[in-house]
């Protein structure tokens, strides 16, 4: 019998606690699909969830990230437009300058009002939940 899984992911979001404003760091994607995108990328077999996040967190920004808290998990299988995928979501916390490395094309800090018009995947909605999360101390409900 042939199993068709979701591909486990991470998503970062990285905040800047050396700044005044806490900006997140976002990357513009090198490869399809082209945009821009918080920090992340495929959980490699036989690896925890944690350390992909904090190695995707280092490749992609050159940022050595302290994970605060597991957010959410995204699984929408229309979420990525390769293959499904569902996607552990962290909230990291780093200091210093990130630097565009790896699958990062370019590199960004966006606060919630200067956000790119374009981002790839589902990550309009992550942040959209992120920030209702940040204000509000409230959870997103996912489809239930």
């Amino acid at each position: 019998m042939t199993y068709r899984n979701p591909v486990p992911t991470v998503d970062i979001i990285i905040e800047l606690v050396d700044r005044q404003d806490r900006p997140i760091v976002l990357i513009e994607r090198r490869n399809p699909p082209h945009g821009w995108a918080l920090p992340g990328g495929f959980v490699d077999y036989g690896e925890p969830v944690e350390v992909a996040a904090r190695r995707e967190a280092l490749e992609e920004t050159g940022l050595n990230v302290e994970l605060i808290e597991q957010f959410c998990v995204y699984s929408d299988p229309n979420r990525d437009p390769r293959q499904h995928t569902l996607s552990v979501v962290f909230i990291a916390a780093a200091t210093g300058e990130p630097q565009a490395a790896d699958d990062a094309k370019n590199l960004g800090l966006f606060v919630f009002s200067s956000l790119p018009d374009v981002l790839c995947f589902d990550h309009d909605r992550i942040l959209r939940d992120y920030w209702f999360y940040r204000h509000y101390h409230i959870r997103p409900r996912l489809g239930f």
